[in-house]
């Protein structure tokens, strides 16, 4: 080689070395760029059975009816499952705590730094018209559900600063920041919408019209506010990816709504569908002595729930100005009997819940590590000083029904707070009565809330129990206009973005945002924020924890209870795979018994829910 072919080798060599990283499309990807569990070659996930039999109809149940088809949008209630007609550009896998591969996109290619993410579109790709997916399709509905979708989707794309059709089969997001690992997952889970079936038609607009869409499913027909039937779509162009072997085995799902959940159970019971999940410990103890289940045609089994099930409770409403005192709300948190309630009324089955993280490792528990501390040590004199020096816990009961002891610390602690009582009555400086109403959609949280209730009034508190339909519920649930209701804030394995909905200041007067807390803290907007751009698992898990000490010394919520398993109830005509996914039921792998007759036909089953 020659002096000079030797000096352009070796500038070449260097100008190589200086270059930035280049990304390599993938057919998978993970939060912290660890290896996924199925490689690019993987012919179906574990937990499905890839021989599944095709074909039957699988009946279900929904709660208090619906209005709408449209599921992205702020107004009206949406049919139960309407989602299932959508394909998403990626899809997770339900034994990985956060891995998503591609489905409308084959190949994902996300830049070193995080600073982007591309997504390679499968040319086969189509809707049910036969009309191509190209990224025009991703293109309008990500700006769709930014301009007029439900205020969620502002808040979960919010670092997302541009999106460009590179061209007709690749699409290109560019973020603000570099920092939040999760975007590109949450990226991945945007459903493709068809362009050109919106053209002319107002994306905001609630209503009974059918939706074109993409998926395994397709919506057949409605019966408004009463039942609607979806029908798997036989040419559906995905069904023979690995993702999909072993999926959506049922030829017709229908889901009937009832307006009574004890209603429904006995619909269950007999035979007027196929399949439900029992949320009631009571009803799982005593509701199932019947003959069907004696002898094995109803099946009643436990899944085990591998997720963190988050924290469910009665959560005050900051808003109303009685809520904003931190005594008060502890006061009030002290008077639930959680002993007595669990003995009387759910036969032992739950275990009370302590962390907004329960059942995971990001569950704070005893005194902050010292990386906890330093996580939460700029917000001292900003927050409770237990965070930094106490092991939260719940007010513990004998049982009896007897909580002296909590009534006479609640009844200092709001007096402290300026209430005093008067006449029997608690009533504040200005002599005006603490009242409470408690927002309430289903009746079966009443028998929880009437001993709640006595507790209370003990103290000269009046607990208001107001019932509504679920129509009313969820209008009065965004313009928020409750006191208290019962709630929940799910947690994954990998809380990210979502968290922003929850707690962030931004969302408080978002009508869409589960921020029903109300809660506007700067304080826990950082800790939110730190946590979403945690660069590691463990990072993660030590600013969850810390998150999780701030939120439960606020009082924010009076925690209730969980169970570490799905408890479903099944006729014995429905079959679904030996091994369960760990973090999901996965109904969407059951099947329908080719050679075992239902116990009640569909032909034979009422035209109308209760």
């Amino acid at each position: 080689m020659t002096p000079t072919l030797r000096r352009l080798a070796a500038s070449l060599l260097l100008t190589c070395l200086t270059l930035p990283a280049v990304a390599a499309p993938q057919h998978a990807l993970t939060l912290y760029g660890e290896a996924p569990k199925y490689p690019a070659n993987f012919k179906h996930f574990e937990y499905v059975n890839p021989d599944a039999p095709k074909g039957g109809t699988f009946r279900q149940s929904s709660f208090g009816g619906f209005d709408s088809l449209n599921p992205f949008i702020n107004k009206g209630v949406p049919a139960d499952n309407v989602g299932a007609i959508y394909d998403t550009l990626m899809r997770q896998s339900l034994d990985e705590p956060f891995t998503e591969y591609g489905l409308v996109a084959g190949k994902i290619e996300k830049a070193p730094d995080n600073s982007w993410v591309r997504f390679y579109l499968r040319p086969e790709a189509r809707f049910h018209d036969g009309h191509p997916m190209r990224a025009e399709d991703v293109v309008f509905t990500f700006n769709a559900l930014i301009k007029d979708g439900a205020p969620l989707y502002r808040q979960y794309y919010g670092d997302v600063a541009e999106v460009v059709a590179e061209d007709p089969l690749k699409v290109l997001f560019k973020f603000k920041h570099n920092n939040n690992r999760e975007l590109p997952l949450i990226l991945g889970q945007l459903p493709v919408l068809p362009k050109h079936w919106y053209q002319g038609r107002d994306f905001d607009r609630g209503n009974l019209e059918i939706p074109l869409g993409s998926g395994p499913y397709k919506v057949a027909e409605v019966k408004a506010g009463r039942s609607i039937r979806y029908e798997r779509v036989k040419d559906y162009w995905a069904k023979d990816l690995p993702i999909n072997r072993g999926f959506y085995n049922f030829d017709v799902m229908t889901f009937d709504s009832y307006r009574d959940n004890t209603v429904a159970l006995e619909a269950l019971k007999a035979g007027q569908f196929d399949y439900g999940l029992e949320v009631s410990a009571k009803n799982w103890a005593t509701a199932y002595d019947v003959p069907a289940v004696r002898d094995g045609r109803l099946i009643k089994e436990e899944l085990p729930n591998g997720n963190p099930v988050g924290m469910q409770g009665f959560i005050f409403n900051l808003r109303k100005p009685m809520f904003q005192d931190i005594r008060v709300r502890h006061a009030i948190s002290l008077l639930l009997d959680f002993e007595w309630t669990n003995k009387q009324l759910f036969n032992g089955a739950y275990t009370r819940t302590g962390s907004y993280f329960e059942n995971s490792e990001m569950a704070a528990s005893g005194l902050p590590s010292p990386a906890e501390l330093k996580i939460l040590e700029p917000l001292r004199g900003k927050v409770p000083d237990e965070v930094f020096n106490g092991a939260f816990h719940n007010p513990v009961t004998d049982g009896s029904g007897m909580i002296r002891d909590q009534q006479r610390q609640a009844y200092k602690l709001l007096q402290e707070a300026g209430w005093k009582v008067v006449d029997d009555k608690m009533v504040d400086k200005d002599g005006k009565p603490m009242t409470i109403e408690f927002l309430l959609a289903q009746t079966q949280f009443e028998r929880v809330l009437l001993p709640f209730k006595r507790n209370l009034a003990d103290l000269g508190i009046n607990l208001e129990i107001r019932r509504v339909d679920v129509s009313q519920y969820i209008t009065r649930l965004r313009s928020r206009d409750y006191d208290m209701i019962v709630g929940g804030f799910a947690q994954s394995n990998s809380p990210g973005n979502e968290q922003r909905e929850y707690w962030n200041s931004a969302a408080a007067d978002n009508p869409g945002s589960r921020n029903f807390i109300g809660l506007r803290d700067p304080g826990i907007d950082q800790l939110v924020e730190q946590l979403i751009n945690a660069d590691s698992r463990q990072s993660l898990i030590e600013h969850c924890r810390a998150l999780d000490r701030v939120l439960q010394w606020g009082y924010y919520v009076i925690p209730n209870w969980h169970i570490k398993t799905w408890r479903v109830a099944y006729w014995n005509h429905i079959g679904h795979p030996a091994v369960s996914p760990k973090y999901d039921i996965g109904i969407d792998t059951w099947w329908i018994k080719p050679d075992v007759t239902p116990a009640v036909s569909e032909a034979a089953a009422p035209d109308e829910a209760n």
